[in-house]
């Protein structure tokens, strides 16, 4: 069942994100939209697409992920000044060099850093204000890389592994709020945060998306009240199956 509550504002902290501007898209119609980057000044772009599918406004703050410190004054601030809250979809985040993190430890740590601490930076003080209204939905991107990590891409794949876990704990935790997470788990996006893999010569995994797929279920999954989405469906029972082959198998797998 979706929210009774219709807050009017949508937050998108990662404002340049391909995946989140799309999301913004599909949800922000007739809504103001704050999207949170850095350079806020530098996102024209982004605010025609949104305001062209239907946004009423579109504000812009600035915003580091890694700035950690920062995250619960600001969240503070975009609540007070722009709440109440219907939806902050938590959508920047970095993919990586796997092959440089495996000997460059200041790299692994950048990733984990921004991939799953800042995550939980920003998630904690977003709750508390989504308790505190009574209503509105965090929208969290997960990814099926986390599910099983695997030897192609296991750095990046731990930090979606620990943020699935967080995420489902923090909805369990809002349960009877009036708040809620909707946990977004797609496969391998095509897109911006993958060309350069694929010009060096990866291929997308079996059941690829693009951003454009990927804002629609999650945008149909929030408007059905959902707590999860897989994207596409069918890699859930995949899944399921992946979870059981041996090790020495599992380690060869392709990203």
């Amino acid at each position: 069942m979706a929210p009774t509550s219709t807050p009017a504002t949508i937050v998108l902290f990662g404002g340049r994100s391909e995946i989140g501007v799309a999301l913004a898209r599909e949800l922000g119609a007739g809504r103001q939209v704050v999207l949170a980057a850095r350079r806020p000044d530098d996102l024209e772009p982004q605010t025609a697409q949104l305001l062209a599918a239907g946004a009423a406004a579109v504000h812009t703050v600035a915003f580091d992920a890694d700035d950690t410190d920062a995250h619960p004054e600001l969240v503070g601030e975009i609540a007070a000044r722009y709440g109440p809250i219907e939806a902050a979809i938590i959508a920047f985040g970095i993919l990586g060099d796997q092959a440089r993190a495996e000997t460059d430890t200041a790299h692994a740590l950048q990733i984990a850093h921004t991939d799953y601490f800042a995550q939980i930076s920003v998630l904690t003080p977003l709750a508390q204000v989504l308790r505190a209204q009574a209503s509105g939905t965090l929208i969290v991107f997960s990814s099926v890389a986390g599910i099983r990590t695997r030897r192609a891409n296991y750095v990046y794949g731990s930090t979606k592994a620990g943020l699935d876990g967080f995420a489902s704990g923090l909805a369990d935790a809002l349960h009877g709020s009036g708040a809620r997470l909707l946990l977004a788990r797609p496969g391998f996006v095509i897109g911006e945060m993958t060309k350069d893999l694929m010009a060096a010569g990866v291929k997308p995994a079996p059941f690829s998306v693009d951003a454009e797929r990927v804002a629609v279920d999650v945008a149909r999954a929030y408007r059905r009240g959902r707590g999860e989405v897989w994207i596409p469906a069918i890699l859930r029972p995949v899944f399921v199956g992946m979870r059981l082959l041996p090790r020495a198998i599992w380690r060869r797998l392709p990203r």
